[in-house]
């Protein structure tokens, strides 16, 4: 590539058109808000794709927000996501102080999502919890990351396949008020240069594959989602598990619809072991809706179980003034993902779609009424809890 700058950084840019071009692929093309929506997710995936070329190398790691931020292509509310560069022939430390949240994971792969336009087979996929590490609470501690065990040393190692090229951390809370998140750090042991100044070439070169981005996910969500509606339907759940995902983790999504006068009741019985699970809403582009300042979400800490126990959840555009409403930000039309992790059975959950005027004949007879003020308390304790995470 000549050092030679185009007149325009825009030059550069030309591939987000790639991810406009992909407007074909979602449910109404052809709706200026369909459109708009893109726009945004498409900015969205653009601000974390500077982290993921520019923030750090696999010589020189650092932690940077994965999804987190802007609820790109749904991150789950529960999450706090961290990625870093590696490289399968260093050796890597992570140390730090384990907090107090539900779940932590630490994935390993030869590439993350969006960073190359077919993602190989296999992954390199390596993957360990802080159960697999025994980690307890509120622990200082250090694992060693690399392709074979250092000779002689008897600490805390998990295994990297030799071609990786990303590390992805989850901190998984359940209870956003009072669980505290771990503080890691991560380093390369091996002799490396100094964090070297960037050609012009590799920053433009890092900039087109910047731009290439947002197509290269939303290619890949949105065939995830559409095919869920192809096989099943709206309303339907069809559990999952995803390759490259988290081993222990089945998913169950969903492909949401109703009319404004109507609502969706979700309903499930619980397994016995259930160490974490989950339910959120997504828009019908794979985003998280708004998790902050909208019940779009709920997991086994906050979700109220019925006299039968089960669960049943609501999704309604307005306050249906029942426990475990799911507020779906204005959408009649979108996704589902729950999580069953490492449940020791994996129910699947019904839809039932009903008249919001009869919602309660179709909820058993002592669902207890949230009122108004119980809500507002409610959603202003989510509020302060979510933004006491740290998010980027």
């Amino acid at each position: 590539m000549s050092s030679k700058l185009a007149p325009t950084i825009l030059t550069y840019l030309a591939d987000l058109e790639g991810a406009v071009a992909n407007l074909k692929d979602t449910w109404h093309p052809d709706d200026p808000r369909y459109q708009a929506d893109v726009y945004r997710q498409t900015m969205t995936s653009l601000s974390y794709a500077y982290f993921a070329y520019f923030h750090a190398d696999a010589e020189h790691p650092d932690w940077a927000p994965l999804w987190n931020p802007v609820y790109t292509l749904q991150p789950n509310p529960d999450d706090l996501y961290l990625q870093s560069p590696i490289r399968g022939d260093l050796t890597y430390r992570v140390s730090g102080n384990r907090g107090s949240c539900k779940i932590v994971s630490f994935t390993t792969q030869k590439v993350l999502s969006g960073t190359v336009d077919q993602m190989p087979q296999p992954s390199g996929h390596n993957e360990v919890d802080s159960d697999d590490l025994g980690l307890e609470i509120g622990q200082d501690f250090e694992v060693i990351f690399s392709a074979r065990r250092p000779p002689d040393y008897t600490g805390l190692w998990a295994p990297i396949d030799p071609q990786a090229g990303g590390m992805m951390v989850r901190f998984r809370s359940y209870d956003w008020a009072n669980e505290v998140d771990p503080v890691l750090s991560i380093e390369c042991l091996d002799p490396v240069p100094p964090k070297p100044r960037l050609s012009t070439e590799q920053i433009l070169h890092r900039i087109q594959e910047m731009a290439k981005f947002p197509a290269r996910k939303t290619r890949l969500y949105y065939a995830m989602q559409n095919g869920v509606k192809q096989r099943v339907g709206f309303n339907v759940f069809e559990p999952v598990r995803y390759p490259g995902a988290l081993v222990k983790q089945t998913y169950w999504p969903a492909c949401f619809q109703f009319e404004e006068d109507e609502a969706l009741i979700i309903e499930t019985a619980l397994p016995a072991r259930r160490p974490y699970w989950n339910i959120q809403l997504n828009d019908p582009y794979f985003n998280a809706l708004e998790y902050v300042y909208r019940f779009s979400s709920t997991n086994g800490h906050y979700a109220k179980a019925s006299s039968d126990g089960k669960i049943r959840a609501v999704i309604a555009l307005a306050d249906p003034g029942v426990p475990n409403w799911l507020d779906p930000a204005g959408y009649t039309e979108g996704g589902i993902y729950g999580r069953w992790y490492d449940c020791d059975s994996e129910p699947v959950p019904r839809i039932k779609r009903v008249k919001l005027a009869a919602l309660r004949q179709h909820l058993p007879a002592d669902t207890p009424s949230v009122t108004p003020k119980q809500r507002a308390e409610e959603l202003r304790l989510r509020v302060r809890a979510c933004q006491r995470r740290r998010r980027w």
